[in-house]
């Protein structure tokens, strides 16, 4: 049976192993975004158009395919890389071009990046190219936000759903 001194001092190690730790996970305080800026998230996941425009198939080119390969169009699997822009008050802060990824060539392009700016008042511009045209975007937004400090804001796109979304 422990006598009543080693109980004791089992009590005063445990409770300056439980202090140490105690501190040490609360101090030094850590923060990812510093305290006078917010965080801007950029997530794209987008397949961009076909390098080759779909074609219809001729009857006589459908009786040449075997039966079990037999559709009415044929369609090359390659697509184009993205163009994507983001700025913030006029001042780009990120220009990219996406490839598509898989073997073929024929996946989504993909991005996620995180960017620091001070908090406050700004105006934000999102552009995305995924089209053969060779200048200008086909899709875009303009939005005007205040940022608080330590704020995420989440800036994704679904083509579906009008392209850039702020959240």
């Amino acid at each position: 049976m422990p006598s009543a001194r080693r109980l004791a001092g089992q009590v005063v190690v445990f409770a300056a192993i439980a202090a140490f730790i105690g501190y040490f996970a609360a101090h030094p305080v850590y923060r990812q975004v510093p305290e006078d800026e917010a965080q801007i998230k950029l997530a794209l996941q987008h397949g961009g158009a076909r390098v080759e425009d779909c074609r219809r198939l001729t009857a006589e080119e459908l009786a040449k395919l075997p039966t079990a390969e037999r559709r009415p169009n044929t369609c090359s699997r390659g697509r184009l890389p993205l163009v994507i822009e983001l700025s913030v008050d006029g001042r780009p802060i990120y220009e990219d071009v996406l490839p598509p990824t898989g073997l073929s060539r024929d996946g989504a392009a993909r991005t996620y990046r995180k960017f620091l700016v001070p908090a406050g008042q700004h105006v934000i511009e999102a552009r995305l190219r995924d089209s053969k045209r060779s200048n200008g975007f086909d899709y875009e937004k303009r939005v005007e936000t205040e940022l608080k400090p330590w704020q995420n804001l989440a800036i994704d796109f679904n083509a579906s759903r009008g392209g850039f979304l702020f959240r």
